[in-house]
């Protein structure tokens, strides 16, 4: 039973990275069987994994019909984006006041990392280092609970995260944006890390239609899905 559960917890990581990467797509149907077959276990453990999935919101257990990867509808969107916008914005101001020396220069390094990413166009490779921009300034916070609950969302929020980067001009805007937001922490200035914070991470206007678009493009370019076996 413990090895279960430690396989289920396996699963539900490498399943999660799936969604987060835009492998499964939103929608997608969560086959019990084929991910059986395609992981080699049995259907016990891919179960509890969608389980736990499903618990956080990232899958949809369906009646008759199995589990999705879960559709997030667009007030839902823009609802947890504004979410995430102000526990960024709580982590900036906390992270201004609070971090050490050692990580002020370790956000100064994941910055310039960045600049790296954006000088070469890699969108995929900027996320990966932005995500640790953003990591470093949630545990900057020196608050357990506030990091806690600012990387789940994150998470939550990954694939569409991923796709704002996409977005023509956006690398070079989010750089910029990032930059505003090491100057207030080095600063110690904790309003206005907050308010840099929060417009950075908020989705409205513009930047939500292009966003849209880019899920819309993005999803139009997945692979045809067949729903499950008996649906």
């Amino acid at each position: 039973m413990d090895k279960n559960a430690s396989l289920a917890d396996q699963l539900r990581e490498s399943i999660e990275e799936s969604i987060a990467t835009g492998t499964l797509a939103p929608g997608a149907p969560l086959d019990e069987v084929e991910l059986a077959r395609q992981y080699k276990v049995s259907r016990t453990p891919v179960r509890e994994a969608l389980l736990q999935l499903a618990a956080t919101g990232m899958v949809d257990m369906r009646h008759r019909r199995g589990a999705a990867v879960a559709e997030l509808g667009a007030r839902r969107l823009i609802e947890m984006f504004e979410v995430m916008a102000e526990l960024e914005a709580m982590c900036g101001r906390h992270a201004s006041r609070r971090m050490s020396d050692e990580e002020r220069v370790a956000l100064l390094a994941a910055h310039r990392a960045c600049e790296a990413a954006r000088g070469d166009g890699d969108a995929d490779r900027y996320y990966h280092l932005n995500e640790h921009f953003h990591h470093l300034i949630y545990a900057g916070s020196h608050s357990e609970f506030l990091r806690e609950q600012a990387l789940a969302l994150s998470r939550r929020l990954r694939p569409y995260r991923r796709l704002q980067l996409r977005v023509k001009g956006r690398l070079g805007a989010s750089y910029s944006e990032h930059q505003a937001v090491v100057d207030a922490i080095i600063a110690g200035e904790g309003d206005v890390a907050a308010q840099a914070l929060r417009a950075h991470v908020v989705v409205q206007g513009e930047r939500f239609a292009d966003l849209m678009a880019a899920l819309a493009h993005w999803q139009a370019s997945q692979p045809a899905l067949t729903e499950p076996a008996g649906a």
